[in-house]
This record gives C-alpha cells, sequence and structure tokens, in this order.
C-alpha cells in the first residue's frame, strides 16, 4: 500500500507516518517504481504506536518496546516493568480523574440547589 493508503489504513495523517519514521518507529521501504510500498507489519507497527500513545507510553518507550518485540528472548522482564510503570501512572491520573469529577458533581448539584445568588464554584472545588 501506498503510504496514503497506510495513513488512512492506521486513521492518521501521512505526515505522522513521516514524523515516525523519522524517530524510528516506523521503517521507510525503498521505492519501487518511484513508490514506497508499505506491508501489514508497517500498519502493525504503526496501530501498536498510536494504542501505546493512547496508553500513555511516550515515543521513546514505544521505541524500547519495539525492540524489545523484535528482540529473540522478548527481554520479558524490562517489557514487564514497562508496563508495570504505566500502569502506575494511569492509576495516579485514574485518582485524580475522580477527584476532578467528584467536584464537578458537587458543583452541578451546588449550582443547582437555588437559583438564588451565584452558584458557589469556588466552594465547590475546595480551593
Amino acid at each position: 500500500m501506498t503510504i496514503g493508503a497506510l495513513a488512512k489504513a492506521g486513521v492518521v495523517g501521512v505526515e505522522t507516518i513521516r514524523f515516525y519514521q523519522r524517530k524510528g518507529l516506523i521503517g521507510t521501504p525503498t521505492r519501487e517504481g518511484g513508490v514506497r510500498r508499505y506491508g501489514s507489519e508497517d500498519l502493525r507497527r504503526l496501530r501498536f504506536v498510536r494504542q501505546g500513545q493512547t496508553a500513555g507510553f511516550t515515543l521513546a518507550e514505544i521505541g524500547e518496546l519495539l525492540e524489545l518485540d523484535a528482540g529473540g528472548d522478548r527481554a520479558r522482564t524490562r517489557a514487564r516493568e514497562l508496563a508495570i510503570l504505566r500502569m502506575r501512572a494511569l492509576d495516579q491520573r485514574i485518582a485524580e480523574l475522580r477527584l476532578a469529577r467528584a467536584a464537578l458533581e458537587k458543583l452541578a448539584r451546588e449550582c443547582s440547589a437555588s437559583d438564588a445568588g451565584p452558584c458557589p464554584i469556588l466552594a465547590s472545588f475546595n480551593v
């Protein structure tokens, strides 16, 4: 497939693919008849990069995971370590988001309690 087809299949822009290529996350195939052709492995890597970003991994960490995947023994210890570190960071973020949601629920509840006076915005966030 062409870079445009790869971008469409991966739901990204062509420039995103080029950026990932510059970072070494996706290979740059040689030209065949003046056109670069990408295969299913390129699409798999592209999707992995996007999913890794969604999970909160940095591009450097994603690159490390890709290198580990390419290794013979798959370096289970390091891959597991990276996953555990990412899960801990996500758990912390989830806790922060739950607190933010609770503050918004309190704000909505207190603002709908009465039409008299201003909405107690600052008080709702315990500022």
